[in-house]
């Protein structure tokens, strides 16, 4: 693309990104929803609007995108935050996970599906979307139990859904043995825990000497493309390399007042393009080349995350309104889910073309209702608690 060319486009992305995020706080309706429907009417399902280079742009952004969020979120993961909710944590982030799985590979089978096929849906459909979830609680000013809660769920619960996908591709019996899957799911999240403490603990000592209180926005910025590069150097999980490496930080860094203002400060144009371009790169038109199965994977998705939420909840021993709303607030599902349809359209080439286009259908729907429900849960419990 020419340079001219490249500066146009981004200087028209950013600008209908700030008219769609002021129409979301006029509206009140997320600012996620409205972007990625802005991405999808000047993609191609839409007006046809951006250069055809425009595609290539987005596993950059999302990359740095969702570094930054698994930053943030690995910063909510701090001694005290796991003291105060560290059970309900972990309870609800594995109900789900379980939830999900179960009754999607359930469903999915009991009208007809291959069990095998509907296993691998039901792993995928365990994906969540962490930037749409965190965005969401920003955008409402959320301060509670409840949104440091979430927080540390949406934190962790992408590592159980690769730890549940890679088992299953093991079960479907076809991926190279269970040996070898699970060896594969170990070396990547190994990696990434050796790749956090590479980089997290000596950051935690080095960072925030220069302006006493909080990091520059320099070394804010470098720690960030410096894990995400070498998270996708070394093939491992850019996000739990970047989760872990935020809660180290956070947890061990004291004399930091507060580890990631800056990131704050930078995240959201990362973000606004990060939408913008998953939008656009979204096809509506898968819905229709899949139908009713479509439609039968997002309702039991939407049924599995009330469920796990409910019985994740109430194992945590949460009470009160909070016990209904963790489901809703988890239905967002982005790109973790789509990177595991890749892996599974690889590993069973007979069933590519039906997992690709179910996943991208469901993200499409995902996306647009989910980041509505976590708004909707929040603003409910607003209510109630007044």
């Amino acid at each position: 693309m020419d340079h001219e060319l490249l500066l146009i486009t981004l200087g028209v992305l950013f600008l209908a990104g700030l008219v769609a995020d002021q129409i979301g706080r006029l509206t009140r309706l997320p600012r996620v929803t409205m972007l990625l429907l802005l991405g999808i009417l000047a993609g191609p399902s839409g007006l046809n609007l951006l250069p055809d280079d425009a595609s290539g742009w987005f596993e950059l952004v999302s990359v740095v995108a969702l570094t930054m969020v698994a930053f943030l979120l690995g910063g909510e993961l701090t001694r005290e935050n796991l003291m105060r909710h560290g059970k309900p944590i972990l309870t609800i982030s594995l109900a789900i996970t379980v939830a999900t799985l179960l009754v999607v590979w359930a469903g999915l089978s009991a009208i007809g599906l291959d069990p095998g096929l509907a296993l691998l849906l039901g792993a995928i459909a365990t994906a969540t979307d962490p930037a749409a979830i965190a965005d969401g609680i920003r955008q409402a000013g959320a301060r509670s139990g409840f949104t440091e809660t979430i927080t540390g769920i949406v934190a962790i619960d992408d590592v159980w859904g690769i730890v549940a996908f890679s088992a299953c591709l093991a079960l479907v019996g076809q991926g190279g043995g269970l040996e070898s899957v699970l060896g594969g799911a170990g070396a990547e999240l190994g990696g990434a825990v050796l790749l956090s403490l590479a980089i997290g603990v000596p950051g935690a000592f080095l960072t925030g000497r220069l302006k006493p209180g909080e990091p520059l926005q320099a070394e804010a910025i470098g720690i960030v493309l410096l894990t995400a590069g070498l998270a996708l150097w070394l093939e491992v999980s850019f996000l739990v390399a970047g989760i872990l490496t935020g809660a180290l930080i956070a947890n061990l860094a004291r004399h930091h007042d507060y580890a990631f203002n800056e990131i704050e400060h930078i995240e959201w144009p990362f973000m606004l393009l990060f939408f913008l371009l998953a939008g656009a790169s979204l096809d509506i038109g898968e819905l229709a080349m899949i139908g009713w199965i479509s439609f039968a994977y997002i309702v039991l998705r939407i049924l599995s995350r009330l469920i796990g939420g409910e019985v994740g909840a109430a194992l945590g021993g949460v009470s009160g309104p909070q016990r209904h709303a963790y489901g809703p607030a988890l239905l967002p599902q982005a790109g973790v889910a789509v990177g595991m349809a890749l892996v599974a359209a690889e590993e069973f080439p007979q069933w590519a073309s039906v997992v690709m286009a179910l996943t991208i259908a469901s993200t499409v729907v995902f996306e647009l209702i989910g980041p509505l429900f976590t708004a909707a849960a929040l603003h409910w419990l607003e209510t109630r608690n007044r």
